[in-house]
């Protein structure tokens, strides 16, 4: 009788394993209450047995297909903007998606300035204008991969209202609002970014493989063309054979048990972390040191779980609480964070025992920014030491979510390559100022590999550019900031993109500036000028030209400029002579699309800038519709970051 009720279970199980691998199965974006993009042929893609027939019904029609190796595609024709729309997709089951909308989709990629909410937002309109059934709202839940993949990991459509509309992107909300007062259109937006990322991140394996600072990432993770996931499981099944021939053996730390707390102590020394071993006393010292600290309490998560993360470590660690091994991490990028059982947890003085093994190059515990209450003095003792031209490193998973090329392409990007969109809001480049000129190269590189990638020809690409921060300079100043503005306005030679210029909305002492209301209009007038073509609405004056006229020189810009200052002082301009060296320049309008700029201490002028800096103080020149002249500079002298290029420290 046990028999046949463990075979009664076991048929069960199988008929539903069966039945759920039947199943039609959409990507997560797919859902009730989405927008749909207007006016372009529309995929909707997913999953289901191989040879499964699978029909779609919209709008009094019915759309065909068959699974090929467990994956369909159906292309429904175009549609103009309207709705609301129910779409039904067959298989062996039915899927509904409904109050589905057509409009104009626009995807806000960035980082943490594209991220930052609506309720943080100040000034911002009326709440009023948050409920509004014409938008809705998609925000990405962030992943990682080192290959495409083929869905999000999570996310949900939502109409706005004031409750999801705070949560979401301001930029993005304001522009979107913007376009859809003035268009009076569905809008779509997808929020799709994550703060503190460098635009390495945003681009693609075939992307990244044109620049030769990449090689070294690219070969070790990318060539293998393996998942994380792929890479985990290979890396399980040699683990134990190669943790006993190289990484474990000859420890003393392991044969003597240093991790027990009544370790005798008197011989350890003292060393501060986070930092690198080789940069303290340990130097060209490869192989495993212990460290050894004693804490009375511990972080708690969310959930109220003790946990501990110690950041970064090179190469490897493995972490014991009171005696007790509480996890262990492979990779010098990875950030693990390990669960402390309660049952192990002392009133005072527990203590934790770290043995971190480096395989090459630089060891230790190296960056607690994210976990700072483990940094201070640690206790540490050598272990043992190795020929790292001889040891074996496997191929580890190894990835950070704030500077790991490719991944977040992957894992955010790739899954939505093949929904039909009107464009992409792009606000990014703050954690790439120290390497401003190769900026100038990697956002082409990354605008021209996203069209190919959503192969709906030259999308429009609307950039943020950064707004001014910092301490107004005394003097003319190179800046870091500077070079990174003039990389993304060095994006504008692509067709279909523009820029909101943002130099006069910022904060000089915040990063994360609140007025996002004008940042979002901006971009909507942009986008109104370039993508729709609606002649009333004027984007920011760039610079067009030079003159030199005796000890002047004369400025001309591609549109209409006026003076905002009473007084008609024109500030911000800077003007070098045959030294290259540059003075606070004085300068007046001449005519409605022309500046002349001079100083009394250059007679013969050669160059001259403008709003060069990070924070250029009072700023007087703009158009009729109070958007700003973009920043800019005439010469060609070498940058500060000339030659800072992305390093990758394996």
């Amino acid at each position: 009788m046990k028999y046949r009720n463990k075979f009664f279970l076991f048929i069960l199980f199988l008929i539903a394993f069966i039945h759920a691998k039947a199943n039609v199965q959409l990507p997560v974006l797919f859902q009730s209450n989405m927008v749909l993009q207007r006016d372009k042929p529309c995929n909707i893609w997913g999953t289901a047995d191989n040879n499964e027939a699978i029909t779609i019904s919209f709008n009094q029609a019915t759309y065909n297909t068959t699974a090929l190796n467990g994956k369909w595609k159906i292309t429904l024709p175009a549609q103009v903007a309207g709705g609301p729309y129910q779409i039904i997709i067959k298989g062996k089951n039915t899927v509904e998606l409904n109050n589905v909308l057509f409009g104009d989709v626009w995807i806000c990629g960035g980082q943490s300035n594209m991220q930052f909410a609506v309720k943080d937002a100040n000034p911002k309109p009326d709440t009023a204008a948050f409920n509004n059934n014409q938008i809705r709202l998609f925000t990405v839940g962030i992943g990682t991969d080192f290959v495409p993949q083929d869905t999000i990991k999570s996310g949900s459509w939502k109409i706005a209202n004031t409750r999801d509309v705070n949560g979401f992107t301001a930029v993005g909300f304001f522009f979107g609002s913007y376009l859809q007062q003035h268009l009076n259109i569905p809008i779509g937006l997808i929020s799709d970014n994550l703060g503190a990322t460098a635009i390495e991140e945003w681009m693609s394996n075939s992307a990244i493989q044109q620049f030769p600072q990449f090689d070294k990432f690219y070969n070790t993770y990318l060539a293998p063309h393996k998942s994380i996931q792929q890479m985990n499981d290979d890396f399980e099944k040699i683990k134990s054979s190669w943790e006993k021939k190289y990484y474990l053996k000859d420890d003393p730390g392991l044969t003597q048990q240093w991790y027990k707390p009544e370790t005798d102590m008197s011989d350890w020394k003292t060393m501060n972390q986070p930092s690198h071993w080789e940069d303290n006393e340990l130097k060209d010292y490869d192989g495993s040191v212990w460290f050894r600290k004693s804490y009375d309490s511990f972080p708690k998560d969310f959930f109220g779980n003790s946990n501990i993360n110690l950041g970064q470590v090179d190469d490897y660690h493995i972490c014991w609480v009171n005696g007790v091994k509480v996890g262990e991490a492979y990779g010098n990028m990875n950030m693990t964070t390990f669960k402390i059982p309660d049952s192990i947890i002392k009133p005072k003085n527990n203590i934790v025992v770290v043995r971190v093994f480096d395989a090459g190059g630089k060891g230790g515990m190296y960056n607690m920014f994210w976990s700072p209450y483990w940094a201070g003095e640690w206790k540490y003792k050598k272990g043992v030491q190795i020929d790292a031209s001889k040891f074996k490193k496997p191929l580890v998973a190894n990835t950070y979510i704030f500077g790991t090329p490719t991944v977040l392409y992957n894992a955010n990007i790739a899954p939505l390559t093949q929904l039909s969109i009107k464009g992409f809001i792009w606000y990014q480049g703050e954690a790439n100022t120290g390497r401003a000129e190769e900026y100038k190269q990697l956002l082409p590189a990354m605008i021209t590999d996203w069209r190919r990638q959503f192969n709906q020809g030259d999308l429009p690409f609307l950039i943020v550019q950064l707004p001014n921060l910092g301490k107004e300079p005394l003097r003319p100043e190179n800046s870091d900031w500077a070079e990174l503005r003039e990389a993304q306005a060095a994006a504008l030679s692509l067709p279909n993109t523009g820029m909101a210029v943002t130099i006069d909305v910022g904060e000089a002492d915040n990063l994360h500036p609140h007025n996002k209301l004008a940042v979002g209009n901006r971009l909507a007038m942009t986008a109104l000028n370039i993508v729709y073509h609606i002649d009333s609405i004027e984007v920011s004056p760039h610079y067009k030209n030079m003159q030199v006229a005796d000890d002047s020189i004369i400025i001309t810009f591609d549109n209409n400029i006026i003076c905002k200052d009473k007084h008609g002082y024109v500030r911000g301009f800077a003007i070098a002579g045959s030294d290259s060296v540059f003075h606070w320049a004085k300068a007046y309008i001449k005519n409605e699309t022309s500046v002349v700029v001079y100083s009394m201490n250059i007679q013969n002028p050669i160059a001259v800038r403008y709003l060069w800096s990070g924070q250029p103080g009072d700023i007087d020149l703009y158009n009729k519709n109070g958007l700003p002249v973009a920043p800019f500079r005439t010469d060609d002298f070498k940058l500060t970051t000339a030659g800072r290029k992305f390093l990758f420290n394996e």
